[in-house]
């Protein structure tokens, strides 16, 4: 499973003062929309929260942007279908000077049409290269 479509239509950003959709409390502009213009994460747990809004606001261009080359795919198809709805972070280990990081996470989601709902808990792994987090690949929890 991947994440998918967001409320908002595709392709369309929150106003800078929404309330980011990774669930941060913060503004946008300041949490991940900077983030989603090329700003570097400063913790893998920010670059998870902004690839959560990414995904949310099908931005595919920053998942591959934000995924480590060594396991970034050729093309990402997101599902049109699925909207995500909320992250909910369990644990973040790594510090903003470290080259290594997990983040344990729950995003939940419905699926148009059929209003399904579930839950994707992963934890994932992420690399420092260059200055910059980037996503490594990451364990799906199948309970």
């Amino acid at each position: 499973m991947s994440f998918g479509a967001a409320s908002l239509p595709r392709g369309r950003r929150p106003d800078a003062d929404s309330p980011c959709p990774c669930g941060s409390g913060g503004a946008f502009s300041t949490c991940c929309g900077s983030l989603l213009d090329g700003v570097a994460a400063p913790t893998a747990e920010r670059l998870m929260r902004s690839r959560f809004t990414a995904f949310a606001l099908g931005d595919a261009a920053h998942l591959l942007a934000s995924w480590h080359p060594a396991t970034r795919p050729d093309r990402l198809e997101l599902d049109e279908d699925l909207r995500w709805e909320r992250l909910d972070i369990d644990a973040a280990e790594g510090r903003e000077d470290d080259v290594r990081a997990t983040v344990a996470f729950r995003a939940s989601w419905r699926e148009r049409g059929t209003g399904a709902r579930g839950v994707l808990a992963e934890r994932s792994r992420f690399r420092r290269l260059d200055g910059r987090w980037l996503y490594v690949d990451g364990v799906i929890d199948p309970a």
